[in-house]
């Protein structure tokens, strides 16, 4: 389950009270256990990933999650797997690890480890969402956030596309508040 580190230092894991925090921001976090991880726990569990075992993942998702891809009129989805040996890790922490927002929504449900992401408050605050296994997280377009993996470094999600240009950031130079310690 998902936990929301405020800026005073105070840590909430009430998902409630999360999605109370995080409403301003239009941003919406459920958790769903619907059981398919059963379905394919060694997959989840290894870092390599073949193009077909993770298309399998998606596919098995799908099938109980379709409704996912309708609510945000996904064209396409995939299968975002960071592991140790993630061919471009650096590229990734890089890309993702600076405030930035997107042209359109970024929808995502967390199939396996964690994965931060930090937000910008109206106010000009900030707060860190560490969201694991079985949570859903929806980013509307234009939320100025950052997103990092966790020293674990092990994260399976499968992200949903309204556009092809729809994860591509725009930086926004804001720094991360020094209240909050980002992982690095």
């Amino acid at each position: 389950m998902a936990n929301l580190l405020l800026d005073d230092g105070t840590i909430e894991s009430d998902l409630g009270e999360i999605a109370r925090e995080l409403a301003p921001f239009g941003i919406q976090l459920r958790h769903y256990n619907p059981g398919t991880s059963l379905l394919f726990p060694n997959l989840l569990s290894q870092d390599v990933l073949t193009e077909s075992e993770k298309h399998y993942c998606v596919e098995l998702h799908n099938s109980v999650f379709e409704f996912l891809q309708q609510e945000n009129g996904a064209i396409w989805c995939d299968l975002l797997n960071v592991h140790p040996g993630s061919f471009n890790l650096h590229h990734l922490i890089a890309t993702y690890g600076r405030y930035h927002t997107h042209p359109a929504p970024e929808p995502l449900y967390v199939l396996a480890g964690e994965m931060i992401y930090g937000f910008v408050r109206p106010d000009g605050s900030q707060v860190q969402l560490l969201v694991q296994a079985q949570d859903y997280l929806y980013i509307p377009a234009d939320v100025e956030h950052w997103c990092s993996p966790t020293a674990s470094l092990n994260f399976k999600a499968v992200r949903y596309f309204a556009i092809a240009e729809g994860w591509v950031p725009n930086y926004t130079g804001t720094q991360v508040s020094d209240s909050l310690n980002k992982p690095g």
